[in-house]
């Protein structure tokens, strides 16, 4: 079941993909053209490039109800790319460093609106990072992550489960995806306090920052594994 459910995902992410390459080409048109449209054609496109996101948390989702592991050590993800992982995504703060590393035009008020939010999700990130720590601490003396680690994907393969790995106990699936949900929440509402901030060309900005890092990020990242692959 468990390689269904990576399969799944990973003609789902495949089609996903595709789309955030698309709505990137849109996105640096829409650039090119500021001075030609209104803002209410940007805010259209922000809103379509947020709920772009939010269909890949609804997705995420799904599949860690059937398969909590499967999220935090997810096979359709290179070797790059899980280097970056923070409870099974990025860092919700990274929507804001980029912004500050694109945007040379805010305002005081909107640098203070800002820092705000930084420090708001710090504290979150936080909070998650000491949850994470508690619910490892109730697995015993291994951690999960290093089970996780320790067996790779095999650990996630329902052959070798029960032998290697061991059942999920009920509670610790419930905790975990909980965590899950609450760190996917905290990236979209970073994301949308983030827009909210911003004018909407500034916004288009940052999000054309946030979408040619990721499909960066993951080009390399499989690129890389491949060319190790045929080493090997």
């Amino acid at each position: 079941m468990t390689d269904a459910n990576a399969a799944s995902f990973e003609a789902f992410l495949r089609e996903w993909m595709v789309r955030q390459k698309d709505l990137l080409d849109e996105l640096v048109s829409t650039q090119r053209r500021r001075d030609e449209l209104h803002d209410d054609d940007l805010r259209e496109l922000i809103s379509r490039v947020l709920s772009h996101y939010e269909q890949y948390y609804q997705e995420k989702s799904r599949i860690a109800n059937r398969d909590i592991l499967l999220a935090f050590s997810p096979s359709w993800f290179s070797s790059l790319e899980r280097s970056f992982l923070w409870i099974a995504g990025f860092k919700p703060g990274i929507v804001i460093q980029l912004a500050n590393q694109v945007l040379d035009d805010l305002s005081e008020e909107q640098r203070k609106r800002v820092s705000e939010l930084n420090q708001e999700t710090k504290l979150e990130e936080r909070a998650l990072n000491d949850e994470f720590a508690k619910i490892q601490e109730s697995v015993g003396a291994s951690p999960l992550v290093e089970v996780v680690r320790n067996h790779g994907r095999s650990c996630l393969r329902e052959s070798y489960r029960t032998e290697e790995c061991g059942e999920v106990p009920e509670t610790l699936k419930i905790a975990l995806e909980n965590l899950v949900v609450n760190a996917d929440t905290l990236r979209m509402n970073t994301a949308l306090k983030m827009v909210k901030i911003l004018k909407p060309n500034q916004a288009v900005n940052v999000l054309v920052a946030v979408a040619e890092l990721h499909i960066k990020i993951r080009t390399w990242g499989l690129e890389k594994d491949a060319q190790g692959g045929a080493g090997g």
